[in-house]
């Protein structure tokens, strides 16, 4: 009634009549208790559930992670609709569970989108769990999720006890123990309840009223005072004895020895005990039966040899280790663990100054003179972080450091570019490493030799110095790698570019064996050891050996860097092919864009030119690359296909994506770009796609997922746009053609398509094309000879990869004519 009258007191503040005074009453979850069980009374969980799903709403319950959200939403639907829900069904309850200001923030579709989705894919869908037990599982997702949401809060005041930033601030009591919080809900000490070891009340000083007293496992005594004493002291005792009568777990006080009774079990002071709760000793009171965690032994435990520990789960190591000591131990760790801070009366804000951030990132001051020296307080002289009257005459900031892939670009690229400079470095180097006592410059020298020595050997005259060198400082762990890199790099042929970031990285940690992530289409990786002078034919060979296909015959080496995937040349080092590509990508990088020595790249192992690709005759790379290569350029629409391709197909794709077809019907809408091509998806009803693709997928029951992708390549690879690669370009100079066409460039040739029908407007085959060039923002093609022929001229950002992939397949194609042409010549 009190409540009552001061929501009337308001309404006449603002004006009204408290008759007219607005108020309700609600009957809410305040506080979980630490046992607490959603299982156990269904009634609450219900409750609790729709305060739950009305707090999200209204914003009083926030997520920080969108998915959080959406999984809320997710459950919110199957515990309305069950497994099977509609767009239109999602849509008109999003307000009921997805706060106001988030549902403005994002397309109603998108949220529609994800909730299905994630409905579709989450276990209780999938294994048909009961509406009850997704509640449920709500319901302990808040309780991990906002235990400060539930708890109850009480104001008190610190009479005594160990230092803490303020003496005046909020008790908040919840399942997990007991939090001090100040004004602005900063934490200032979590104890949780095996932490605590005792609390009562007591009358304090008049003028301090009631208090209650804290007792903690480091031995620790808080004196608090507040008018709620009595309710705090009541609600943790109701929670230590529920947790202690609940606890499976108590922990040794005295060492009990082995008996002659062999019931009574042996243990020594500070071992672990699990109590078995559930073997009642009507006859033996004041036993209780437990199990030994360190002997596995079992037996009956007295009850006064233990102490229960207050958790229903294991506690951590530092609560047992803090339980085994003496009381005056766990009052000096208490003391190291928590060092001293000022009161809160000493307790001042000081103005915020750079002096921390100085002492690494700015200049050394200048030395003071010696009159600035001798007077006691300087003037005119100041900190460099703060005010003084001269004006600045120096950048307060050091300079940058270079990274170690600039200093070694120093150092060796002038050397690369000019042979002459080879036995300069060398002899820098071996210079530097003699009767030099700093054992850090040292294995820097050293490390420059190891780099050295993979990318070129010296010239004869001063080879055998070298190597004399080198044998004479054996101790050195790199000295041996030394003499064999440069036996290597002799036989091998010296590198074109200087070391990349990966190599000057491993050899500063004195890693003499690189060893590299390569990803392939089917989104697995693995890891491949590459030397200072693998070559990218002989990284390909090493790949395609361990995968076990059958030719590694137009596959290549692919880095990419953002939006752009380049291929590697088979001719290369490894490293240096790296090095140009990350080279190239920083200086084709817009004006003012800053970008980084160190690039972030990924080395990628794929089908480049489609040659002899007949599905069937090799498993592993149909499953591992020819089906992931050409799914996504089927999903987007570049192969003309009909109605019926589309249906058969979608049954192979949805057979891939879910070994058992039947249990995942109902996401076959949702999912529709996974399984048609964008191109044709409007062309027919979500339902009628789902009927079609389902009637498909039921001819594949007996397929494996292996089986289902090579059943799909079988299907596609007599289309003329087979293992194709599309590039969608502007072209200016055939009038008859779209502007917008697509171009395929396959082992036929280079096609021209029509963007909308999708039909072939000429091939161009490879011994009709003479001449191609290629800028950042153009590619252009010579068909015919160079007086007569004519001209394709494209605008498009991708005419490197045109270019190369051109370039590769006439290369092959030649190298295998005149293979040919060498067979049938006679001897």
């Amino acid at each position: 009634m009190d409540a009552i009258s001061q929501c009337e007191q308001l309404e006449r503040e603002k004006g009204g009549h408290e008759r007219y005074t607005p108020w309700r009453l609600y009957f809410r979850k305040e506080i979980f208790s630490p046992w607490h069980n959603s299982k156990e009374d269904p009634v609450s969980t219900e409750l609790i559930y729709h305060q739950i799903i009305r707090g999200i709403r209204f914003g009083e319950y926030r997520c920080e992670k969108e998915e959080d959200l959406v999984e809320i939403g997710a459950k919110y639907c199957y515990v309305k609709f069950g497994e099977s829900i509609q767009n239109d069904l999602v849509r008109n309850i999003l307000q009921e569970c997805i706060p106001a200001k988030l549902l403005r923030a994002k397309p109603q579709e998108k949220w529609v989108s994800l909730i299905t989705y994630a409905h579709a894919k989450a276990l209780y869908t999938q294994d048909r769990h009961s509406p009850q037990s997704v509640k449920e599982q709500l319901v302990d997702f808040a309780r991990f999720q906002w235990p400060l949401l539930f708890s109850r809060f009480f104001e008190v005041t610190k009479f005594s006890g160990p230092s803490l930033p303020k003496n005046h601030f909020i008790v908040a009591i919840n399942w997990k123990g007991i939090c001090f919080l100040d004004d602005s809900e900063k934490r200032l000490l979590d104890l949780s309840f095996p932490e605590i070891t005792g609390i009562h009340t007591s009358r304090a000083v008049k003028t301090f009223g009631q208090s209650c007293t804290l007792t903690t496992l480091r031995s620790e005594e808080f004196v608090l005072t507040s008018v709620n004493s009595v309710v705090i002291a009541e609600l943790v005792v109701m929670f230590l004895e529920g947790l202690k009568k609940r606890s499976h777990y108590a922990i040794a006080m005295q060492e009990s020895r082995q008996q002659e009774d062999l019931m009574i079990l042996a243990f020594k002071k500070g071992d672990l005990l699990i109590l078995n709760r559930e073997r009642e000793l009507e006859e033996s009171q004041g036993w209780v039966h437990a199990q030994n965690e360190r002997t596995n032994k079992s037996g009956l435990v007295s009850e006064e040899s233990i102490y229960v520990i207050p958790s229903v789960t294991k506690p951590s190591s530092q609560i047992l280790s803090l339980l085994m000591m003496s009381p005056e131990q766990r009052r000096l760790a208490s003391l190291n663990s928590r060092s001293e801070e000022p009161e809160e009366e000493e307790l001042k804000v000081k103005p915020y100054t750079l002096e921390e951030f100085s002492y690494e990132h700015f200049r050394v001051p200048e030395k003071e003179s010696v009159s600035r020296a001798v007077l006691h307080k300087p003037r005119g002289w100041s900190p460099l972080w703060a005010h003084s009257r001269e004006p600045l005459k120096q950048p307060l900031l050091k300079k940058q450091e270079r990274s170690p892939v600039e200093l070694t670009d120093q150092i060796f690229l002038v050397a690369i570019q000019e042979e002459v400079l080879h036995d300069e470095i060398y002899c820098q180097i071996m210079k530097q490493l003699t009767e030099n006592s700093n054992r850090y410059s040292v294995n820097n020298g050293w490390q420059l030799l190891w780099l050295c020595t993979g990318l070129f050997p010296p010239s004869k005259s001063l080879l055998k110095h070298a190597q004399k060198f080198i044998e004479t400082h054996q101790k050195e762990h790199l000295a041996l790698d030394c003499r064999r890199r440069i036996q290597r790099v002799m036989r091998s042929g010296s590198r074109k570019w200087t070391p990349h970031s990966v190599e000057v990285e491993a050899i500063q940690k004195n890693i003499t064996k690189i060893s590299h992530e390569v990803y392939f289409p089917n989104d697995t990786e693995q890891v491949f050891e590459v030397g200072t002078h693998t070559k990218v034919r002989t990284l390909c060979q090493t790949i395609a050996c361990k995968l076990e296909l059958n030719s590694w015959e137009g596959f290549s080496l692919f880095v990419k860097i953002a939006d752009k995937v380049i291929s590697q040349n088979e001719a290369d080092y490894f490293f240096d092919s790296l090095r140009q590509v990350t080279d190239w990508m920083r200086k084709n990088k817009p004006g003012k864009e800053v970008v980084p020595v160190t690039v972030n790249y990924q080395v990628y192992f794929m089908k480049k030119l489609w040659l002899n690709v007949t599905p069937g005759k090799d498993l592993k790379a149909d499953c591992i690359f020819h089906y992931h290569q050409e799914l996504p350029k089927y999903l987007r629409g570049y192969h003309k296909c009909s109605k019926e391709d589309a249906i058969e197909l979608g049954g192979l794709i949805f057979k891939v994506h879910f070994k058992n077809c039947q249990t995942q019907q109902a996401v076959i809408p949702k999912m529709l770009k996974e399984l048609v091509p964008e191109n044709m998806i409007r062309t027919t009803s979500p339902e009628e796609w789902k009927r079609n693709i389902i009637y498909a997928c039921s001819k594949h029951e007996q397929k494996t997922e292996e089986e289902a992708k090579i059943a799909f390549l079988k299907y596609i690879c007599h289309w003329p746009t087979f293992g194709s690669a599309f590039f969608e370009v502007k072209q200016t100079s055939e009038p008859g053609f779209p502007d917008i066409i697509l171009i395929a460039i396959n082992k036929q040739g280079v096609s021209l398509i029509h963007p909308k029908t999708k039909e072939i407007l000429t091939l161009y085959p490879f011994n009709k094309i003479s001449n191609w060039s290629s800028g950042s923002t153009y590619f252009h093609m010579t068909i015919g000879n160079l007086i007569r022929g004519s001209r394709l001229l494209c605008e498009t950002s991708l005419g490197y990869k045109m270019d190369d992939l051109l370039t590769s397949y006439v290369h092959l194609l030649m190298n295998a004519v005149n293979k040919q042409i060498n067979l049938n010549v006679p001897a």
